[in-house]
């Protein structure tokens, strides 16, 4: 037995060696290729952005970003994420502990429910919304009667983008929250510890890293989202415009520069994303390596 083992072992070193020792010529042909891909689709197009919001001198540029409708589009994109994010953030979290800790019927259902934003089209999902609380939709005379404006209004840009960006934490922590079973908290349990204190002092620590990294990935999906709140918001300026829409009327107008100027806004709210999230993995790698050496 103990020398099937060591061959088994013995084979997935010779494997893990072949794929790392391919030809010079073979590494650097696989790298040219990822950098060139990069360069073209990534670097290129963000180095177009700032040239040509910068085209018409510094002054067009500063003047865009501090329209009163670009402002007013940056607060309703940033309120619209401090509200989403929060409130996806606890029910990933509620969902992925009833899904990782508990057995019951319609466990696979809800796993594929969560995943439905990701398989249906932001614009077809603002629609859903229009036909269910627009003026003609089924909640709609209802709404009227109590005077309460959910399509072309901040309610329904908070709805559509909650919807789009619901399965980003949960996705991100349930399958570590599956991986990492139920023995340490049953544990904490036999000690005494109630329901929060477990989550508290067991769970969260066990997650925190997949939990921050749902919440980074649900924030830069918050604030770029384009479909959905195009749809429900009506595009009325200063009122229901988030970034990506000021930046499409703005293009539309022919106004380039001043497009241009807030989609390096928006790219900058993205590349602050990006940093985020590259310390929180630099932590979490940090933390694996000292978990190694102290075990």
């Amino acid at each position: 037995m103990s020398g099937v083992v060591r061959y088994h072992a013995s084979s997935r070193v010779q494997t893990r060696e072949k794929h790392v020792n391919e030809s010079p010529a073979v590494r650097w042909t696989l790298i040219a290729v990822a950098i060139l891909f990069i360069a073209l689709m990534i670097v290129l197009p963000l180095a177009v952005v700032m040239s040509e919001a910068m085209k018409k001198g510094a002054s067009v540029f500063l003047a865009a970003i501090a329209h009163e409708d670009a402002l007013a589009a940056l607060k309703l994109t940033l309120i619209t994420a401090l509200i989403v994010v929060p409130l996806n953030t606890v029910f990933g979290v509620l969902v992925a502990w009833a899904i990782s800790k508990f057995k019951f019927r319609g466990k696979q259902l809800l796993l594929t429910l969560i995943d439905v934003p990701f398989a249906v089209s932001p614009v077809i999902a603002g629609l859903v919304f229009v036909l269910m609380f627009g003026a003609q939709g089924y909640f709609g005379p209802w709404l009227a009667e109590h005077d309460i404006k959910i399509i072309f209004a901040v309610p329904g840009i908070i709805i559509a983008t909650l919807f789009i960006t619901v399965p980003f934490v949960a996705r991100e922590i349930i399958p570590l929250m599956q991986q990492q079973g139920i023995t340490e908290e049953e544990a904490a349990v036999s000690l005494g510890a109630k329901g929060f204190q477990v989550f508290w002092r067991v769970t969260l620590p066990n997650i925190k890293w997949g939990l921050l990294y749902g919440i980074i990935l649900c924030n830069a999906r918050a604030m770029g989202e384009f479909g959905a709140v195009s749809v429900v918001s009506g595009h009325i300026r200063g009122r229901t415009n988030t970034l990506p829409l000021h930046v499409e009327i703005l293009y539309n107008e022919y106004q380039f520069s001043a497009a241009f100027a807030i989609a390096s806004l928006l790219m900058l709210l993205a590349i602050i994303t990006l940093i985020v999230k590259a310390i929180v993995e630099w932590r979490e790698q940090l933390q694996l390596k000292r978990d190694l050496e102290h075990d």
